[in-house]
């Protein structure tokens, strides 16, 4: 879809907050006003005026930027906001507090959407509230284009396409390996996930949202043979190491089940995913699984405890709106690596991709992750039959999406592993 008399090609919304601040500079970085129509987007015009003024100062390529005044709990501002922009690129969370208004205002005025929720009660809700309005007004909205869940959910894309088309096959299983990263965390992105257990204390929903492996799958499809999230240490038998459960797997394992099944199967009913993180083999392995795993356990507990919760989030967690430095995202890195294994006509075959960045993973490169997903839904560089709809980054976007973060500095690859373990 595409509304080229709106005024605005982009609006980031949120873009006095930390990750928006810094999306807005990549967009005014990377891009000029000739190349894309920006607008800034939030509460106070004083603070949106300020990065503004900071952002066309750095920038030769921009004289000026328009900036656009909302609340995001009034839904006539929200939609007045919309109604003037083809792509909303939102970084304004708890999205389950601040989220549902924007993507009601979205599909009335036949907005593409794209956000960075790792809220996957309030990304359920999305899903059971407006998926058939979103289809049928030809509107895509789609949530986890961040480092939640780019990587794995595209990752897995390039690795069942890449086995389809050499080996005329899917998939059976796919595993996410979170292999190395290193970042900060923002006031902001604990919120969303405090937020989660506030939900979960009071919400039995969420709690099942929780607990169903297939509780983001069209309703009527929420059931398999997946058996959900490893709790525990293994030695993996895909690399002969050990390997501990992730904290991002509740999401991102999620979203690669309904990116199956809003593309209609094509890695099969039987499709099963898991992501871990590996530490390594031999008893220094397993050691070290046992301590990340333990520690997840204990702040998983921690945080089911409303009294605990409260005191961590007072004492503990930083303030929204407070984040790393520019250093520090500088600095950062992250490698995920997803592993499918596959039966061709003769033998078991096994399929790499690399998706690795040298910046901040949920910052830095998350910023570049949403910002190319507007990119892709402004341009209609997409690679899927879906014109609308609660979508997933591989299901809304695809592999135009590789390409983009590929050629701004992104290192993402596939191929066929060998015994020896390159691909």
């Amino acid at each position: 879809m595409s509304n080229t008399n709106r005024p605005y090609d982009i609006v980031v919304w949120g873009a006095t907050g930390f990750t928006g601040k810094l999306v807005s500079e990549y967009l005014t970085e990377q891009y000029t006003q000739d190349m894309i129509s920006l607008a800034l987007g939030g509460r106070s015009a004083d603070r949106l005026d300020s990065i503004v003024s900071e952002l066309t100062t750095q920038n030769k390529g921009w004289d000026s930027i328009p900036t656009v005044i909302g609340d995001a709990t009034d839904q006539e501002s929200l939609r007045e906001i919309t109604q003037d922009t083809q792509v909303i690129c939102t970084t304004v969370g708890p999205y389950t507090k601040y989220g549902t208004p924007l993507v009601e205002a979205c599909i009335e005025t036949q907005t593409e959407y794209c956000d960075l929720t790792g809220e996957i009660n309030w990304v359920r809700e999305m899903i059971d509230r407006f998926h058939d309005a979103a289809v049928n007004a030809n509107t895509r909205i789609i949530h986890s284009c961040g480092f939640d869940s780019v990587p794995a959910d595209v990752g897995t894309l390039l690795v069942q396409s890449f086995a389809i088309e050499n080996f005329d096959t899917h998939c059976e299983m796919v595993r996410i390996y979170l292999e190395e990263g290193n970042g900060g965390v923002s006031g902001g992105t604990l919120a969303s996930f405090a937020e989660l257990f506030d939900a979960a204390s009071d919400d039995p929903v969420t709690r099942q949202t929780l607990q169903d492996p297939y509780s983001l799958a069209p309703p009527g499809e929420r059931d398999g043979i997946d058996a959900g999230g490893q709790r525990l240490p293994r030695s993996d038998q895909l690399r002969s190491v050990w390997t501990a459960p992730s904290p991002m797997a509740p999401i991102n394992e999620r979203v690669l089940r309904r990116s199956n099944a809003l593309l209609g199967y094509p890695w099969g009913r039987e499709f099963r995913c898991t992501e871990v993180i590996p530490t390594g083999s031999g008893i220094g392995g397993a050691i070290g699984a046992s301590i990340v795993a333990g520690g997840i356990g204990l702040f998983t507990t921690a945080m089911s405890i409303d009294t605990v919760r409260s005191g961590i989030r007072q004492f503990v967690f930083p303030d929204p709106g407070d984040g790393p430095t520019k250093k520090q995202i500088e600095n950062g890195y992250f490698t995920v690596r997803a592993l499918g294994r596959g039966t061709g006509t003769d033998d078991p075959f096994t399929i790499e991709a690399e998706f690795s960045s040298k910046l901040d993973p949920g910052y830095g490169s998350t910023a570049r992750m949403l910002a190319e997903s507007a990119l892709c839904l402004l341009r209609n560089e997409t690679n899927s039959s879906l014109s609308g709809g609660i979508l997933t980054p591989a299901s809304g976007i695809g592999e135009p999406l590789a390409t983009r973060l590929r050629n701004i500095g992104f290192t993402i690859t596939v191929g066929e592993r060998t015994e020896s373990g390159s691909s």
